[in-house]
């Protein structure tokens, strides 16, 4: 009974451990991509690893897949077009993801998983953290303080690094989350949905490191930059609808009072309005600008709307509570 007994518990208890799969996209890292998988297998026993190779020009799959990970394709440039093809492609209980370039601490992934599912947690980012000028340049740094201030200031100062790309989901996240970017502005869709559904996550610092011999960075600074906020103004637009055309509406109005108030003195003195153009103007201003508070009030309905059905299948789909309790049932 005992000599039985211990193996089939065994096999209980494996059953009921969480799955886990880290996602890695790359685009030419043949230089780190099998010290990446080396050190999540090593980190993460019996998870699954799968490097989704973007085009790459070098031998980056056929080193991964030699280092014993799993390997997939995604045709369409960009990271966020990746992430899109990873969470829609690969099932597991746990997703880590992180960059293939050797940057981030493997022995980290432990800590950050054990949060997501101790506080019962949706997201963990590793917030980065570096004394090495070379491995978080001084433009790179100033820019993530800036945006992660902007996007703090509009939907909620819950983060410190905007732009980490290691971070630990559930499966409710990843299977809830749209994936609309293309590009590195994705670690700012990842926050901002996070933040809108005002889901539970955490935040945990991780050391980064600099990156190896032979491996260069991928991240144009203008021009990304230039693209991460235009994402962010575009999600101002649509996750606050009220206060991007309430406020812009105001402003006409307000414009349109102050270039009327002379027109309307000189009228009421003289029966006369000698400038005509600048009354069209303001007529213009403030039809503009009531329209424009129209629009934003219209909007704001939708967004709530869109909001509540996010939220459901956010709901409709199980979190770490529920991995628990199954896990719970199965060792039972």
């Amino acid at each position: 009974m005992t000599e039985t007994g211990a193996p089939r518990n065994a096999a209980v208890a494996d059953a009921a451990a969480p799955t886990i799969a880290v996602l890695v996209p790359c685009y030419n890292e043949e230089a780190t991509v099998a010290k990446v998988v080396g050190d999540f297998q090593t980190a993460l026993p019996g998870a699954e690893i799968h490097v989704y190779d973007n085009n790459s020009t070098d031998r980056t799959s056929e080193i991964a897949a030699s280092a014993g990970a799993i390997v997939g394709f995604e045709g369409l440039a960009g990271k966020g077009n990746v992430v899109r093809r990873m969470f829609s492609d690969v099932e597991a209980d746990i997703y880590v993801l992180v960059d293939g370039d050797a940057t981030y601490s493997s022995e980290m992934a432990p800590q950050l998983i054990a949060m997501l599912t101790e506080k019962h947690l949706d997201m963990v980012v590793g917030a980065r953290v570096s004394e090495e000028a070379e491995s978080y340049r001084f433009g790179h740094r100033f820019g993530n303080l800036a945006f992660t201030s902007l996007v703090a200031w509009i939907f909620g100062n819950r983060f410190t690094d905007l732009f980490s790309g290691y971070r630990v989901f559930s499966r409710r996240f990843v299977k809830t989350f749209p994936a609309l970017s293309t590009g590195f502005e994705i670690e700012t869709e990842l926050t901002v949905h996070a933040l809108e559904l005002n889901m539970p996550i955490g935040e945990i610092e991780t050391p980064y490191l600099a990156r190896p011999e032979g491996s260069t960075s991928k991240l144009n600074t203008i021009r990304d930059g230039i693209r991460i906020l235009y994402t962010i103004v575009m999600m101002l637009r649509d996750e606050r609808p009220l206060a991007t055309f309430g406020l812009t509406g105001l402003l006409l109005v307000l414009l349109s009072v102050i270039l009327a108030v002379p027109l309307v003195s000189e009228y009421l003195a003289t029966g006369l309005v000698p400038r005509l153009p600048t009354a069209i103007l303001c007529t213009g201003m403030m039809l503009l600008g009531w329209l424009s508070c129209f629009c934003g009030l219209t909007l704001e309905s939708l967004r709530l709307g869109r909001r509540e059905a996010k939220r459901l299948a956010y709901l409709a789909t199980d979190g770490v509570s529920a991995l628990k309790r199954r896990a719970s049932k199965k060792l039972q």
